[in-house]
């Protein structure tokens, strides 16, 4: 079984379909599991709705899909979220509302776990080291029932190994998957990177040989920024596509 794993998409539409084709060019991929953040910030969130729907995807609710379609407020968002949030609701139709609003905040999938934060609190945690504490870090691995679990959230691929609380960034290539080691890994961003790399950025999961491979793909960032320009998103958001930031 081979997992194609995405998280905040973000209603770029160019480089989730970059990932796909790119995810499909490695050989056949039997489920799609997304973390979450399907759409917000970007000019495409109801199409996104619509891929991720069609590919039947094991996907798990974030921030900005709750805050778009209001089962959350948009009080704890920067302006330039905020504004991104409430702009990508009123594209929706109610059939994508009512996808996003049935999103689960946890699933499991052995041997990961996946939720858009953290265990601890699967909407708003960003789980790194600059915004939880190892307490706070250590607790989220306490009620963590499955080996591995596949967070979002941070835009930043990540991988946090529990002896020791020790994290690195997730590099491409392949991650071999230990049974006596359990980990949080991040796949980084699909539609806003925020390493410093624009491209997109994802794993796919390979149950015979325990590996998660890191991958990263280009897309046409500057077709995207147009379009987020011509419908009136902020310009900070355009602009930092580009950079990865």
């Amino acid at each position: 079984m081979r997992a194609l794993i995405v998280s905040d998409i973000h209603g770029n539409l160019e480089a989730l379909g970059a990932v796909l084709s790119d995810a499909r060019r490695q050989g056949p991929v039997d489920e799609v599991w997304c973390l979450g953040d399907v759409v917000g910030y970007g000019p495409d969130p109801g199409a996104c709705v619509d891929l991720m729907a069609s590919q039947g995807a094991a996907a798990v609710a974030g921030n900005h899909d709750l805050a778009a379609v209001g089962v959350i407020g948009l009080g704890d968002f920067n302006p330039h979220a905020a504004e991104a949030a409430q702009w990508a609701g009123e594209q929706l139709n109610e059939v994508q509302r009512a996808y996003l609003r049935g999103l689960p905040r946890i699933l499991e999938r052995a041997p990961f776990t996946l939720v858009h934060g953290s265990l601890r609190d699967p909407v708003w945690d960003y789980f790194e080291p600059s915004s939880m504490s190892l307490h706070q870090m250590a607790e989220a691995f306490q009620i963590q029932k499955t080996p591995f679990c596949l967070v979002g959230q941070s835009h930043v691929p990540l991988v946090c190994v529990e002896r020791g609380l020790r994290f690195g960034l997730l590099q491409e290539g392949d991650l071999l998957l230990e049974t006596d080691t359990r980990l949080v890994v991040n796949p980084g961003s699909v539609g806003q990177p925020r390493d410093g790399d624009p491209r997109a950025s994802y794993l796919l999961y390979e149950a015979e040989g325990r590996r998660l491979l890191h991958r990263r793909i280009a897309y046409d960032v500057a077709a995207v920024q147009s379009k987020m320009r011509r419908v009136g998103l902020p310009e900070p958001l355009a602009a930092r596509l580009g950079v990865g930031a």
